[in-house]
């Protein structure tokens, strides 16, 4: 879909499949968004692309991802 945005949020704290299960579960419960995709780097930083019909809420984003139990990092 052509009005579709993607950006992706750099991760701290995630090691493993359900780190990925719980990030990806906190994204898609935000409002507009329609696919996730997680690159698990275990111990590092990982990265989740996330696309979505409208901007995300940089708050919400945040939010979701400190309640999945995890840092959103700077770039």
């Amino acid at each position: 879909m052509a009005d579709e945005l993607t950006v992706s949020y750099h991760i701290d704290g995630m090691t493993c499949e359900h780190c990925v299960m719980s990030i990806d579960e906190a994204f898609r419960e935000l409002p507009g968004v329609t696919d996730v995709q997680v690159d698990l780097v275990a111990g590092g930083r990982s990265t989740a692309t996330v696309t979505s019909d409208r901007p995300l809420d940089p708050g919400a984003v945040d939010a979701a991802v400190d309640e999945a139990g995890y840092t959103l990092a700077d770039a």
